[in-house]
């Protein structure tokens, strides 16, 4: 199976992604194929033989990902896989790729898989890093409803058949709605913790437009891909969990401000999932109302 990597990069972490490429090129088995993609920032000091896309403008995570896609063809058709990798990240063990390409072949109903991210300093996997509610144990493999948007491995006949990443999102739960339609045409999601990536552990409201983003998007989310009946259940639980960890006021002005700007704004084409699926979702540990 043919392996291609897209990293989106801001041009600010040249080390870093230059060990993260030396790391994609000492894979295990045929070479991974790697397009750089520069989201709104020029590409220098690229290795001979990756690939590289400049965007004119930052298109954000998913636009980002989707131009990486692309670069392999309509919907990365040149290749059977791709990874999905941070630029700040390093695979931990030459055998990723391989590990995905056995994966993918035997198993026809897996459609993505999510890496598990450890701190390079501790080893330590965060819990918020583990993409299941039961997440106290990162070192078990399991069926997951989601995955991780820089530690991934996605067969491309998911993008042919459900499309690829929201470009409107721009930052948080892109890979939620990607995996909610992936769920709902089929496909299975793993976690694998015997794939790494290696990841300084940062906290995701170090970025200034977190709080409104994760507001704004979750209500996309929910006009986007659940039944009418479960979109105020969905989004009345997250409004009381976030109420719970008592954010600061400053925080939570921002996000009651993505709140309502996700009702009052274009949430893009609504294709909500069939009952089958959120059975589906109940059933693998993760109902669609958390």
């Amino acid at each position: 199976m043919k392996v291609g990597a897209v990293i989106i990069t801001m041009g600010n972490r040249p080390d870093e992604l230059r060990a993260l490429l030396d790391s994609v090129a000492k894979q295990d088995g045929d070479r991974v194929e790697v397009v750089v993609v520069g989201n709104g920032s020029p590409v220098t000091g690229i290795p001979e033989g990756v690939r590289t896309v400049e965007l004119p403008e930052n298109l954000g995570i998913p636009g980002g990902r989707n131009a990486g896609i692309e670069a392999f063809g309509p919907g990365g058709a040149e290749m059977d896989i791709l990874l999905f990798l941070d630029d700040d990240g390093l695979l931990a063990h030459h055998d990723t790729a391989e590990l995905c390409r056995r994966a993918f072949a035997a198993d026809p109903e897996l459609g993505i898989i999510s890496f598990r991210i450890a701190d390079p300093e501790t080893g330590e996997t965060a819990r918020r890093h583990v993409p299941r509610l039961r997440a106290a144990d990162p070192m078990r493999s399991s069926r997951v409803t989601t995955f991780l948007g820089g530690a991934n491995a996605v067969r491309t006949k998911v993008f042919a058949e459900v499309g690829g990443l929201p470009d409107e999102f721009f930052y948080a739960h892109e890979e939620t709605d990607l995996a909610w339609r992936a769920l709902d045409a089929g496909w299975m999601i793993d976690y694998r913790s015997d794939m790494v990536l290696h990841h300084p552990t940062t906290a995701p409201s170090r970025h200034a437009v977190y709080h409104r983003m994760v507001a704004r998007n979750r209500v996309w989310l929910a006009r986007r891909n659940l039944p009418a009946p479960l979109v105020p259940v969905y989004l009345g639980v997250w409004l009381l969990l976030t109420l719970a960890r008592r954010p600061s006021v400053p925080a939570l002005k921002a996000w009651f401000g993505g709140f309502k700007e996700g009702w009052t704004t274009s949430a893009g084409a609504r294709r909500p999932m069939r009952w089958r699926t959120v059975w589906r979702l109940t059933r693998l540990g993760r109902p669609p109302v958390i």
